[in-house]
């Protein structure tokens, strides 16, 4: 079976290429591939790979993320992040495949403190959001068989995230500020990756399982509590920490041309359920990556 997988080197990307392995033979493109297209800058070039692969399943870990340059830059974000998907989508069904994709909680308005169900209105804040719900419609409107992956929170060892931020400030600084009125679930990689892995495994056995659905690590936290799990975990294996204090600001302290949501919970029984999976607490998933970075 042949999986054609894009974005690979994204952090997503990087652990599907593992987790994925097992299941069939993995074509994995990024924009710079040579032998076929895999930048979603090019709509036709990203269906023409889906005709000439004639895939089982499709992969796309590929998204337009950098939410703040979004809102100078709307047009690209909607040619990657929903005119690519949507041709993506219906290549996929003129041939037959499986098509997975993964989404994000911006889709909502953020508000309340209740965790978003997937039938919960959509109302996005920003360009980011906006354009990602509306790959999430493209997909559901011209495919028969897919899985949509609403995520948040994403971090893993490969590349920048929060956690390695918050080490780098704490080893130079004795304060640090950081936002203590925005809630979610940090989600390594690696989990939404074997996740996927595993729910590809039940799709292709039972196709009534096609839809959307949320995938986050259990828990919540704020930033503020996850750099002071973060600080004091990377502490605890020996590191120099010059931090004492980490203030609790507001969102408001830092302003951004992007606005983000307040409430980032995600509600998971819909995919506990249906894939018989456990999804771990947010702090193991972290620690275990502070451990491989930060362990002597």
């Amino acid at each position: 079976m042949n999986i054609l997988l894009f974005g690979k080197n994204g952090q997503v990307g990087w652990e599907l290429q593992r987790s994925l392995a097992p299941l069939g033979n993995v074509i994995a493109l990024d924009r710079h591939s040579q032998n076929y297209c895999g930048n979603f800058e090019n709509p036709e070039g990203i269906a023409e790979t889906v005709r000439q692969l004639k895939p089982a399943v499709i992969v796309n870990a590929t998204a337009y993320t950098a939410v703040d340059k979004a809102e100078s830059e709307p047009e690209k974000a909607e040619l990657i992040n929903a005119t690519a998907v949507a041709a993506l989508a219906k290549a996929a069904e003129e041939v037959g495949a499986w098509l997975v994709h993964y989404s994000t909680d911006y889709v909502f308005n953020g508000t309340g403190e209740t965790p978003w169900c997937e039938n919960d209105a959509t109302a996005p804040l920003n360009i980011y959001g906006k354009t990602k719900l509306a790959g999430e419609q493209a997909i559901a409107q011209h495919t028969t068989r897919y899985l949509i992956f609403r995520t948040s929170w994403v971090y893993a060892a490969k590349g920048n995230n929060f956690a390695k931020t918050m080490v780098r400030l704490a080893l130079e600084r004795e304060t640090l500020s950081v936002i203590d009125d925005q809630f979610g679930a940090p989600t390594g990689a690696d989990l939404i990756a074997d996740s996927s892995a595993h729910a590809i495994r039940t799709a292709l056995n039972k196709p009534e399982v096609s839809g959307l659905y949320h995938l986050v690590a259990s828990g919540t936290t704020s930033w503020h509590h996850y750099a002071g799990v973060v600080i004091e975990h990377v502490r605890g294996l020996g590191k120099e920490i010059k931090a004492q204090n980490i203030a609790a600001v507001p969102t408001s302290a830092f302003p951004t041309p992007a606005k983000r949501p307040r409430n980032s919970r995600l509600a998971t029984e819909k995919f506990i359920q249906t894939f018989n999976l456990t999804l771990p607490q947010w702090e193991s998933g972290v620690k275990r990556m502070l451990d491989e970075l930060y362990s002597a």
